[in-house]
This record gives structure tokens, C-alpha cells and sequence, in this order.
């Protein structure tokens, strides 16, 4: 029996072609909340972000962000693992030598070393405004949890050479996530699930990208929506319509969860 859902954000209940919630994922999720099914967020976002979202946050038990980093709910913070220190400088140094554009991500800001055109398409293309720029100078006096360069798939070769502590989603032909290595939704996912002491086995994960993948793989039921990639498909128990066709609403309504 299923007792919680993990869902991702971009692509699973936010569509980026409408810049929205679809009105039957809302009525999908006060639904699984009436029947007594906990609903958590598992995403690659940035707890600031999410707030800037056309959901209702508050009605979700807890958060697995930066995928899987930094993991709380609305009294504490239940896990988190930041970026390896020497990793973290090796890459403020590269950019010193090599300039390109780099979120970095601390507990509760994000901020860039600066932006430009590749920057605004990319962030465009998920209905997120620019970051603030920051001083990389100061990198390392606070934790950093996630970082976003916004590279080519070669030069993400090359840092990571730079990274052995690390591991990247691309998430964009532009832009990839790094975390540690060993990190990523499914740890995130296994430190709440202790904490609310609920199996793995009466799980379900939705989503539809790269970052979702080991989630999938961990979650007693793994749904991918339409518009997911292939091997998001391939790896899942279901693959329900996409975002834009009512996608979570009838896989839950698959799964008699509404």
C-alpha cells in the first residue's frame, strides 16, 4: 500500500509550456491529502524557488531539494550534504581561468558569478528568473550544496577531471547539476522515508528527467510521465500521459491512490 509520493517539480507538476500547475494535478493532490497519502517534493530546486511556484507549498509534508542535498520538512532539517571542499575551490579556480557562468548553491541562497545570453535562454526554458550575481571570491566560507555551471557537454568532461568527489545531471544541452557523489534524490529520499519510518516498498516516485532516475530505481513504484526521456521510461513501473495531458492525475487514478 502506497503511504507517500515523491514528486518532482519541472516537467512532472510544473509544465514549462503553459508556465503552470494543471488544474488536475491541484485536484490530484488535495485528493491524495484527503485520503490520508503524504506528498513530498523531490527536485533539483532551490527551496527559494519553490516558493516562487504556483503551488501550495505548505501542503506538502516535507522537501528533498538540490536533488537531494538538502532535505527538511516545517520543523527541521533532516539531511544534508554539501559539496566536498576541495572539489568546491578546484572549480572556483577553473572559472577563474576559463569564465563561464556557475549557480552556486548555499542553504538558503543561490547566486551566480554572472550571466549572459545562455544564461537567460536557459533559464527561460524552466520559467526561472536570473539569480543574483555573487562574489566567487567568498566561495567556501558557507557550505555549498549544489552547483550549476552552464557548460557544453565538453567542457563538463573537463571539470569533472577537476571533481572526483562529484557527479553531474545535465539537465539542459547548456546546464548541468553537481553534487557529491554520493548524493542524489534517492539518498535524500531514504533519509525522510527513516525519518517518517515508512518502507521503501509503500513509496511512489513521479518524474520525467536524468536527476530522476535513481529515485525511480529506489521507490517500491516508479511512475515517468510522457514527456520524460527514454530512459526515464525505461526504468519505470509506469509511464503515465505527459504533464500537459493530465500525466499525474491518471496515474494515480492507474494506481487507485484517487
Amino acid at each position: 500500500m502506497i503511504k507517500a509520493i515523491f514528486f518532482d517539480i519541472d516537467g512532472t507538476l510544473l509544465s514549462h509550456t503553459c508556465c503552470h500547475v494543471p488544474e488536475s494535478t491541484l485536484k490530484a493532490l488535495e485528493m491524495l491529502k484527503q485520503n490520508g497519502i503524504k506528498t513530498f517534493i523531490a527536485s533539483g530546486r532551490h527551496a527559494s524557488e519553490m516558493k516562487k511556484l504556483p503551488l501550495n507549498i505548505d501542503d506538502f509534508e516535507g522537501f528533498v531539494t538540490l536533488n537531494g542535498q538538502y532535505c527538511y520538512n516545517n520543523e527541521r532539517v533532516i539531511y544534508d550534504l554539501p559539496i566536498d571542499k576541495g572539489d568546491l575551490m578546484a572549480m572556483v579556480e577553473d572559472i577563474k581561468q576559463n569564465r563561464y557562468p556557475c549557480i552556486f548553491v548555499e542553504e538558503d541562497r543561490m547566486y551566480i558569478n554572472y550571466n549572459d545570453d545562455y544564461v537567460q535562454m536557459v533559464q527561460d526554458a524552466i520559467s526561472t528568473p536570473l539569480p543574483e550575481i555573487g562574489d566567487i571570491n567568498r566561495v567556501g566560507e558557507r557550505e555549498i550544496y549544489q552547483l550549476i555551471p552552464y557548460v557544453t557537454a565538453e567542457q563538463e568532461e573537463h571539470i569533472l577531471s577537476l571533481m572526483p568527489n562529484s557527479l553531474p545531471t545535465r539537465w539542459h544541452e547548456l546546464a548541468i547539476d553537481i553534487i557529491p557523489a554520493k548524493g542524489g534524490k534517492q539518498n535524500g529520499i531514504r533519509k525522510m522515508i527513516e525519518y517518517y519510518n515508512i518502507p521503501r516498498e509503500e513509496i511512489m516516485a513521479i518524474g520525467d528527467g536524468e536527476n530522476d532516475l535513481d529515485m525511480m530505481e529506489f521507490a517500491g513504484i516508479s511512475v515517468a510521465m510522457g514527456n520524460a526521456v527514454p530512459s526515464v521510461k525505461a526504468a519505470a513501473d509506469y509511464v503515465t500521459d505527459d504533464v500537459d495531458h493530465d500525466g499525474i492525475y491518471n496515474a494515480l487514478k492507474h494506481f487507485n491512490l484517487i
